[in-house]
């Protein structure tokens, strides 16, 4: 199976030095990346700033945008046959990018906002990708139904959900603790444990569900 992870966070400029952002350290995407690629698969990851270690084994290409998300995923997925969308891309940029850094005035600064691109929403609708797609959802409160509503709007045949509101779970941690979502409402909840652990069960979960013989 050919498999296209994205991971990491983005980061969308403000000025040459200043940035929008989030706590995503990419872990979780890397352990799926080294998971899969232990399991036999073919994995593509693409990847936002992180400091962690190329994954062995995995072709990597690195961005820095979601505009350059959206762009490498719609080259590269083609020819897939499972996409997991565990980057945490940020949903708005700067409209206006300040050409020099931003000097300190006495007064407020205000920043006009613009949406970035849909990644995982224009997987069926704009790339007509017709594999097995996975997205993940960091939530910090009404999981479940915020989980089963992004897996309806986006197309998913499966949502990776977690609380990000739990210290010591989520951005930035060793550990991760979620729960999948799939048609119909069925839930499976996964237990606290390693990001390296839960990526590995987890792969073991896709590639049961994308299998052809597996129940629809």
């Amino acid at each position: 199976m050919r498999l296209l992870i994205t991971a990491g966070p983005t980061r969308e400029p403000i000025d040459p030095v200043r940035f929008l952002s989030n706590r995503s350290s990419g872990r979780m995407g890397y352990a799926l990346a080294e998971a899969a690629h232990a399991a036999g698969h073919e994995v593509l990851l693409i990847s936002g700033p992180v400091t962690l270690p190329p994954p062995s084994g995995v072709q990597l290409i690195h961005v820095e945008t979601a505009r350059e998300m959206f762009d490498a995923v719609r080259t590269h997925l083609p020819g897939c046959d499972t996409a997991i969308f565990s980057a945490a891309v940020a949903d708005y940029r700067p409209a206006h990018v300040i050409s020099q850094k931003i000097k300190k005035s006495a007064g407020t600064l205000t920043l006009q906002l613009e949406r970035t691109e849909d990644i995982l929403g224009s997987v069926r609708s704009q790339f007509a990708f017709h594999g097995f797609l996975v997205g993940f959802a960091a939530e910090t409160e009404n999981l479940i139904a915020h989980a089963q509503d992004k897996l309806t709007r986006k197309g998913c045949d499966l949502i990776i959900a977690n609380d990000v509101s739990q210290s010591g779970i989520g951005f930035d941690s060793l550990e991760n603790e979620v729960t999948l979502c799939l048609p119909g409402g069925q839930t499976v909840p996964l237990p606290r444990q390693s990001k390296t652990a839960l990526a590995r069960e987890l792969i073991a979960h896709i590639s049961r569900l994308s299998s052809p013989q597996a129940p629809k």
